[in-house]
């Protein structure tokens, strides 16, 4: 295994891995509450869509040029990484409340119980939470497979990596009987939208007809920087919210941030 298929793999499990645990935690909060059978057909349901969509568009996509496809691939991971990366540096700072699984599925469930009475059969409220949630972060996982597989005429390694990461978290899930609250979830996150802006970044600029020094080798060279780089984004903020030497703590410098709103999204970006 080269490489940039083993970055491919590694980006995948991560990626996916989170989008599971999320999932996981809409139908472990719906099941133990409303109805596992309801539950589990909506899963069911969203899994064939998913699976149909993956189906459908990757063959297309494998057909596009080269380049075209490199460049397409490596915006579309630019915009999702950097989105990551965005609110993984907030959250590594405090300016955003970091992602709490437990609390999520305190919230489901607490939804799952004032939505009336369980109905014998198909239970309409416990399937379409299921779909929904399984099918939107499922969508992204398609996403991710379609994009790093599709670019690197390599779908089924891509595909057997995001297997691997929702089977994991399956078996965790059933193993634990709970959400995966331990499981270091703003982390992955972080790791996810270094990957993901790395490697839309390689991928665009070798689409457009640049030529990178070593070629996939290059890929060891961008991903640390641009790690070091949202790292230090995220000490300079956490710098700005430390107390100053006049007394003025983190609440003095919010004030400012009322007077001159989004000074921290200047620094990192919209």
């Amino acid at each position: 295994m080269t490489g940039t298929e083993l970055g491919l793999a590694v980006s995948v499990f991560l990626a996916c891995a989170v989008e599971a645990v999320e999932a996981l935690t809409i139908v472990l909060a719906v099941g133990y509450s409303r109805s596992w059978r309801s539950s589990m057909t909506g899963v069911a349901a969203a899994g064939l869509v998913l699976a149909a969509l993956t189906a459908a568009l990757g063959p297309a996509l494998t057909a596009l040029p080269i380049n075209v496809l490199r460049v397409v691939v490596g915006a579309l991971l630019l915009i999702f990484g950097l989105q990551w990366l965005r609110k993984a540096i907030l959250r590594a700072s405090g300016l955003k409340a970091l992602h709490d699984e437990r609390q999520a599925y305190e919230r489901e469930l607490v939804a799952a119980r004032e939505a009336g009475t369980v109905h014998q059969g198909l239970d309409a409220y416990s399937f379409t939470i299921a779909f929904k949630g399984v099918l939107l972060e499922g969508l992204e996982v398609v996403f991710i497979v379609l994009t790093f597989g599709a670019n690197q005429h390599n779908v089924g390694l891509a595909a057997a990596a995001a297997g691997v990461a929702v089977a994991v978290v399956i078996l965790a899930g059933i193993a634990v009987h709970a959400p995966l609250a331990r499981v270091p979830e703003n982390t992955m996150k972080f790791a996810v939208g270094v990957m993901l802006t790395s490697f839309g970044t390689f991928w665009g600029a070798e689409g457009a007809g640049a030529h990178w020094p070593g070629g996939d080798a290059a890929l060891l060279v961008i991903v640390p920087v641009v790690l070091l780089y949202a790292l230090g984004l995220v000490a300079l903020l956490r710098a700005r919210r430390a107390p100053s030497p006049h007394g003025e703590g983190s609440e003095a410098w919010r004030a400012s941030e009322d007077a001159a709103p989004s000074s921290e999204e200047a620094i990192i970006g919209t």
